[in-house]
């Protein structure tokens, strides 16, 4: 039984990286077509290929589902194809003990997605997205570049966040009051994280401030200022990289950030539940793979067989992104838009084992 369980999981595992190699080879080739498209004086061919290789985990991460879902159907079909699976369930092996054997090369992938989408791939994402916004600025950013925050009643806008987010470029701040009147507005050149002991604080420097009042507007520079407030460099990586290419701690955190400053913090829980559950996804679409394969794809050929592949990821992708804006839009949880389509799938397929005799 042993060897059998050792066949069925080495041959499943080869045909998941097959279909792993070949599909992040695909998106390579095409991520990097796109990149080609901001190639500038700044920003040189060489830079947008080291983008891109920066970016391809994210990439590799986001497709390690469907690569086990094909990997899966693959292998198995060609287990069936050459009646080997005939064979071993003639010999007495029970399907579910088949089962178990197939899904033991996807506890691997489930784990690699956990690694990859929590300590690989958002670091790379970060230090990619960081590098090519300085790259495309020639060094320093204008202010239609980067990104907004609020924190209590300051808006703030950092042109540039360096890699590590203990460094800002240009810093723009607005202070509200409690009528929400402008008093004072300040931009900074830059700014540095200061750790001291129990106490942390940003240094902006190269200040100059506008304090904004009924009759007149004063102005006043500074070299240097002391800046206190909550706003981590944890925190500010990120927001180097979209939300769905986020470490799955760091969406825990900014989403609760988010909630606590008042603000709209479902778009961040909604992936932050995608990463933290993207395991079962794998799982639920490898479970209907073998469904399929002992059912009606038995006899089938290898070209439809991933021709079904492609269809269930795309079904399978479809549904998911259809029920994630409407969360965000009527007001469900987040965790039933990414759940639902997991638990479709993993219903399915073991009903569809269930009756294979």
């Amino acid at each position: 039984m042993t060897r059998i369980d050792r066949y069925i999981q080495k041959t499943l595992l080869l045909s998941m990286l097959v279909v792993m190699a070949l599909t992040g080879s695909v998106d390579l080739v095409f991520s990097l077509a796109e990149e080609l498209g901001d190639v500038d004086d700044n920003y040189s061919v060489l830079q947008a290929l080291i983008y891109v290789l920066r970016t391809m985990p994210t990439g590799i991460y986001e497709l390690l589902p469907f690569s086990a879902l094909g990997g899966a159907l693959i292998g198995l079909g060609i287990l069936a194809s050459h009646n080997e699976l005939v064979v071993i369930q003639a010999a007495g092996v029970h399907t579910w003990r088949i089962v178990w054997a197939a899904m033991k090369p996807t506890l691997l992938i489930m784990t690699l997605s956990l690694i990859m989408g929590e300590y690989v791939a958002p670091q790379l994402e970060q230090q990619a997205q960081s590098d090519k916004a300085m790259q495309q600025s020639g060094g320093s950013i204008g202010s239609s570049r980067g990104t907004w925050q609020k924190i209590g009643n300051e808006y703030i806008h950092i042109n540039a966040i360096v890699p590590g987010g203990e460094n800002l470029v240009g810093i723009t701040r607005y202070r509200l009051n409690d009528n929400r009147q402008l008093v004072s507005s300040s931009f900074a050149e830059s700014a540095t994280f200061i750790e001291n002991g129990n106490e942390s604080y940003w240094e902006l420097f190269n200040v100059a401030e506008s304090m904004i009042a009924t009759s007149r507007i004063t102005t006043q520079t500074y070299l240097q200022v002391d800046w206190f407030v909550d706003l981590s460099p944890e925190l500010l990586s990120v927001l180097l990289v979209e939300p769905q290419r986020q470490s799955i701690s760091g969406l825990y955190r900014f989403a609760g950030y988010f909630k606590n400053e008042g603000l709209e913090a479902d778009s961040y829980f909604l992936a932050f539940w995608k990463k933290l559950l993207q395991p079962l996804s794998t799982a639920a679409l490898v479970l209907l793979a073998i469904s399929f394969v002992f059912g009606p794809l038995r006899e089938a050929t290898m070209g439809y067989r991933i021709f079904i592949s492609l269809s269930i990821g795309l079904v399978f992708t479809i549904f998911q992104r259809l029920l994630e804006p409407a969360s965000l839009l009527f007001g469900f949880s987040p965790l039933i838009a990414v759940l639902l389509p997991i638990l479709i799938c993993a219903a399915l397929g073991s009903l569809m084992l269930q009756r294979v005799r």
